[in-house]
């Protein structure tokens, strides 16, 4: 049982778990948290964003796809009388 009961206690899981709980009240670490929680909040917009704009030329591609893949559609545009060359 003690063997089992040091190998829990030495785990990483716990180490971080009893520092933070040691750093709770310290400023530094507050201050540090802070900041990480505002870049976070950064690179989640930012990450939305990129999604949009990822979704947008999804949507493009797939229409262009259609349009070229569609008879009727390349037919339509080979009536389309061509300007005279000059």
């Amino acid at each position: 049982m003690i063997p089992l009961s040091a190998v829990i206690l030495d785990s990483p899981v716990v180490r971080s778990w009893a520092d933070r709980k040691r750093h709770i009240g310290d400023p530094a670490i507050s201050e540090t948290a802070k900041e990480l929680s505002a870049k976070v909040e950064t690179l989640e917009t930012e990450l939305e964003a990129v999604n949009r704009e990822l979704l947008q030329l999804k949507e493009g591609q797939q229409f262009l796809q259609r349009l070229l893949e569609d008879p009727a559609a390349q037919r339509a545009a080979a009536r389309i009388p061509k300007p005279p060359a000059a």
